[in-house]
């Protein structure tokens, strides 16, 4: 008997079949006081809609607590909140979470982190999912921020930053090339 190597497998395109649920991309509930948009497309590395990923979001709520157990200021959150969002992207690789602008958390060196959401990103092509954070351009505290400090080059840390728009902000996601979002090692 002979065996052959399987192939490689990547994340997707599945996960429009198995991932999604009606009420993922929204973190809390239309019409809740101070909710916002996060809208954004995912470019591949031509400058082409990817439509069949998915954007997966972690946050605190406004005051900076955690929607889990383990939050070492409590568990106490926002009501309504979820913290989690899921959204799948469309034919022109768009995205939308409804959600709350994050308060400031605790950082490793005792300050405070600016606000930002963490965020993975899932998409056919990829052997593990991508993670960056979403940083808000109007917040003062940016500048405070160790982890978005260590992006030095200004260009790449604008990739970081989301655009106030009028329901909320704008995050697009380049996967690779010319502009490419800072990702993490996580």
């Amino acid at each position: 008997m002979r065996f052959q190597r399987s192939p490689s497998q990547t994340v997707g395109p599945y996960l429009s079949l198995g991932l999604p649920w009606t009420d993922g991309p929204f973190v809390v509930r239309e019409g809740t006081d101070g909710a916002v948009w996060i809208r954004g497309s995912v470019i591949d590395g031509a400058g082409d809609p990817v439509p069949d990923g998915m954007v997966e979001t972690w946050q605190a709520d406004p005051e900076g607590r955690f929607n889990h157990p383990n939050d070492p200021r409590g568990p106490r959150v926002e009501p309504g909140f979820r913290g989690f969002g899921r959204s799948l992207t469309g034919p022109g690789g768009d995205y939308a979470i409804l959600t709350l602008k994050p308060g400031r958390v605790p950082a490793f060196d005792g300050g405070l982190q600016a606000p930002h959401v963490d965020v993975a990103v899932f998409a056919r092509g990829l052997l593990k999912h991508l993670v960056t954070r979403l940083y808000f351009e109007d917040e003062e505290s940016n500048a405070e921020d160790t982890v978005l400090a260590q992006v030095t080059d200004p260009a790449r840390r604008a990739t970081l930053l989301a655009a106030r728009t009028g329901d909320g902000y704008r995050f697009d996601i380049r996967l690779q090339g010319e502009g490419e979002t800072v990702f993490f090692d996580v």
